[in-house]
């Protein structure tokens, strides 16, 4: 049931009835009441759009793939490397 094992069951009953106590057959009762109006709704939204053809036609033509080469990348954009200039020396300085 909804992917849940036999402890996990227990144990989300046994919060709910430490949360709720007393109230938790009216609580369950209102919840019961929202997931069914929210079932209903989604009815009536499925009802009214029609997925059916959305989902089970084919496009008509694939879409063909552009092949693009560009020799954008034959040169280098970059700026060539240069080391800074040696420092002078204390011999060259005199």
């Amino acid at each position: 049931m909804f992917g849940l094992s036999f402890q996990e069951l227990l144990i989300i009953g046994v919060v709910a009835v430490l949360l709720f106590g007393k109230n938790l057959p009216d609580v369950a009762k209102k919840f019961g009441g929202m997931y069914r109006d929210f079932r209903k709704s989604l009815d009536d939204l499925r009802s009214q759009v029609d997925f059916t053809d959305t989902f089970n036609t084919a496009p008509s033509k694939p879409r063909p793939t552009r092949k693009t080469y560009s020799d954008d990348y034959d040169e280098v954009s970059a700026p060539k490397f240069e080391p800074p200039p040696a420092a002078p020396s204390a011999e060259e300085a005199e």
